[in-house]
């Protein structure tokens, strides 16, 4: 009986070694690494970076929380590429050469909190392309082509916290894309081709509204019109977009409204360099440059100041001359009576000479 009660001890003490192995071939029997990745089993995160894929590993196993797939060569990725990592959470397909991508590529990936698709030649995205990312927390867009950016993209990405747009081709923006995303705190816009004309109005109301609620943007320059080149959009005034509301008038009234032209596209050119007074030249709106204000307004001051002192200096010379003249005339009418007696005194020594 000792015998066995000092042996059963022994044999408990084996459990948990015993548990722990038991637990690591599992874990290393279902989470099997692809041959082209290197993997970790306790974070769950396959790295196949820089291996130079053409397309992604077919054997990723289903419980990948992180997968790894910049500096390769993918080119495409079809429909469905990650369709059974349902439990993927981080997906980073950055420095590589893809262009298409297809609109349900995060179709079953609905757990995703981050995607990187940095440095790609992205042109295009579909507006669904997001669709069901409800989860997603920090998107990277930037070093691609894109031009434009579909209304309703980010429609579902309510819990975005961080988005990055640098270094496309954007040339303005949509107010309307950007508003779903209430819980955007920071946003990377800057090396775009920014044309801050009236495209561009609405997005700067919404920029200045994003950093009115504690949101961080980068610096916003302007590349077009020549005027505000180098200049960022979120320090033009306001009014500098005031004849924009001219160009909506005009384009809100009806072809019935518009006085219609006396000469049309067929008749032909005035031969005089000058316009013809029947076909008058339609002036476009173009945006006053506050430089150029600022100077207009200093100019028109120091001449208004100019003219103001001119006319002080008139008014006080003025003032003296009439206060000498008066004093003269004074001094006049006190000498004439004086002036009187002598003439008499002239007289009279005259008739006594004559008498002599």
């Amino acid at each position: 009986m000792r015998g066995t009660r000092k042996h059963f001890p022994h044999r408990w003490a084996h459990g948990p070694f015993l548990a722990c192995w038991l637990s690591i071939c599992t874990a290393s029997t279902v989470f099997s690494c692809p041959t082209s990745c290197t993997c970790n089993a306790r974070s769950l995160e396959v790295d196949c970076s820089g291996r130079g894929l053409t397309s992604v590993p077919p054997d990723i196993p289903q419980d990948t929380r992180i997968l790894l797939l910049l500096n390769n060569r993918l080119g495409f990725l079809p429909g469905g590429s990650f369709s059974n990592l349902s439990s993927l959470h981080r997906l980073d397909l950055s420095n590589n050469f893809l262009d298409q991508l297809p609109s349900q590529l995060f179709g079953d990936t609905g757990n995703l909190t981050e995607v990187r698709l940095r440095n790609n030649s992205i042109r295009s995205l579909d507006r669904d392309f997001f669709q069901g990312l409800h989860l997603l927390r920090r998107l990277d867009l930037s070093l691609n082509g894109l031009s434009q950016l579909p209304a309703g993209l980010f429609d579902e990405l309510l819990g975005l916290h961080w988005l990055s747009l640098r270094s496309n081709r954007l040339q303005n923006l949509d107010r309307m894309t950007f508003e779903p995303l209430s819980s955007l705190e920071n946003i990377q816009l800057g090396d775009n081709p920014w044309e801050c004309d009236c495209k561009l109005r609405d997005f700067k109301h919404w920029m200045e509204w994003f950093s009115y609620r504690g949101g961080k943007i980068d610096e916003l320059q302007c590349t077009l019109p020549k005027e505000l080149r180098g200049r960022d959009i979120r320090m033009v005034p306001m009014e500098m977009f005031s004849y924009c509301s001219q160009l909506e008038d005009e384009n809100s009234s009806g072809p019935a409204d518009r006085p219609v032209p006396p000469c049309t596209k067929d008749s032909p050119a005035p031969s005089e360099p000058e316009p013809s007074p029947d076909c008058p030249q339609k002036q476009r709106y173009r945006p006053a440059s506050v430089r150029r204000a600022i100077g207009t307004v200093i100019i028109a001051g120091v001449v208004c100041g100019v003219v103001c002192i001119m006319m002080v200096v008139a008014a006080a010379y003025g003032c003296i001359y009439a206060s000498l003249m008066a004093k003269y005339h004074r001094e006049l009418k006190k000498r004439q009576p004086l002036m009187g007696d002598t003439e008499g005194e002239q007289e009279e020594q005259r008739q006594i000479s004559s008498v002599a």
